[in-house]
C-alpha cells in the first residue's frame, strides 16, 4: 500500500510499527478511564493521546439522547491536550467497551472513526494511531488510515 503526497502520488511505504512500552502505557490509560467511567447500556469508548512531550491526555465518549449531540472520545482527549498541554499528538488510541449482550466482554482497541481520523490529521499530520491488527495491535501513521483527506 502506498500513501499519496499532498501534491502527487508518493512511493513511500507505510511504516507499521510494533508497540513500545510507552504505547502499552497509553492503552492502559485509556482502559483505566473506560473502566472508571463505564455506564451500562451506553455506547462507551475512551481515548488516550500521548503528546510529543510524553504526557498522556484521556477522554471519554459523551453520549446523548439526541445523536448529533454526541462527541467521540478522541476530541475530548485532544481538547485536554490543547488546553492543558502542548496540543501535539504523537500517538492516539481508542478503546471500546462491549455491550452487555455481546459474548466477548474484553475491552478492545478500535480504529478512530472517519471524523476523528480527519481531526487527528488536522491537528498533527505526523500523528501515529494504534489500531487492531490480526494478531496484535499495530501502530501506524494517521495518513495510512486517511490517505485522501478532505481539504478546504
Amino acid at each position: 500500500m502506498r500513501l499519496p503526497n499532498e501534491t502527487e502520488p508518493a512511493e513511500t511505504d507505510i511504516a507499521v510499527e510494533t508497540l513500545t512500552e510507552q504505547d502499552h502505557a497509553l492503552i492502559a490509560a485509556a482502559r483505566a478511564v473506560l473502566k472508571e467511567h463505564y455506564r451500562p447500556f451506553w455506547h462507551m469508548v475512551s481515548a488516550a493521546i500521548r503528546s510529543r512531550d510524553g504526557r498522556i491526555w484521556t477522554g471519554i465518549h459523551l453520549g446523548a439522547t439526541v445523536g448529533r449531540m454526541q462527541v467521540c472520545a478522541e476530541p475530548i482527549a485532544l481538547g485536554r491536550a490543547i488546553l492543558e498541554g502542548d496540543g501535539t499528538i504523537e500517538t492516539a488510541v481508542a478503546i471500546r467497551h462491549p455491550k452487555a449482550e455481546e459474548e466477548d466482554q474484553n475491552l478492545a482497541i478500535v480504529s478512530p472513526c472517519g471524523a476523528c481520523r480527519e481531526m487527528i490529521l488536522d491537528y498533527d499530520r505526523d500523528a501515529q494511531v494504534i489500531v487492531p491488527g490480526l494478531l496484535a495491535p499495530l501502530k501506524m501513521p494517521i495518513r495510512a488510515l486517511l490517505p485522501l483527506p478532505y481539504r478546504r
